[in-house]
């Protein structure tokens, strides 16, 4: 359910947006309302400042905080072309130790919605409204890294007991020897 309905007016651009009752900021700040532009020529533009300091769920699997940029819509014969760059952060899972850390993007978005009534993420519906979400949601998974973590010498967890190995060394023997190759590594010692 939704408490409130905003409306934030830039220079004819209204970024229309909802707060709900969750932590989270719904994906409705996302969308601007492009009529005024569509009425324009081919090359008119626009520069839109995009400042949301409050977590946004993007979509059921990206929340992004500080979403800040500019972006330039210019008008084509095609719709509107949808050009900037956007930084914003997110919270991930270090790939090592498991704890959460703060992942930065920066997201280059250049993308034509056009305009059309088809059930396409790029579009611009018959109301003249422009949903940014699958754009961000689509550039932020690209900019994701493969292994996210908290820090470059991160230790990880003990593989024999879970210990966070940066909180602290864990009793545990270690044993990096594959029992597979025991028999080489006995070889070895004979040798000496």
């Amino acid at each position: 359910m939704l408490d409130s309905l905003f409306c934030h007016e830039d220079k004819g651009v209204s970024l229309m947006h909802a707060k709900s009752s969750s932590k989270y900021l719904n994906s409705r700040v996302l969308k601007l309302n492009v009529g005024f532009i569509m009425a324009e020529g081919a090359g008119f533009s626009r520069d839109v400042p995009l400042e949301i300091p409050e977590p946004v769920r993007v979509a059921d699997d990206v929340t992004l905080e500080n979403l800040l940029g500019m972006l330039r819509l210019t008008r084509t014969s095609e719709g509107i072309l949808v050009q900037g760059q956007l930084e914003c952060t997110s919270l991930a899972e270090c790939g090592r130790c498991l704890n959460n850390t703060t992942v930065t993007y920066t997201l280059e978005v250049e993308e034509i919605f056009e305009i059309s009534y088809r059930d396409d993420p790029f579009v611009i519906g018959e109301d003249g409204i422009l949903d940014l979400a699958p754009l961000i949601r689509e550039e932020s998974i690209l900019n994701t890294p493969q292994q996210v973590l908290c820090r470059p010498d991160c230790q990880g967890l003990c593989p024999e007991c879970g210990q966070n190995l940066n909180e602290g060394q864990c009793d545990c023997v270690a044993n990096d020897i594959d029992p597979r190759w025991t028999v080489l590594a006995d070889l070895l010692h004979k040798e000496d």
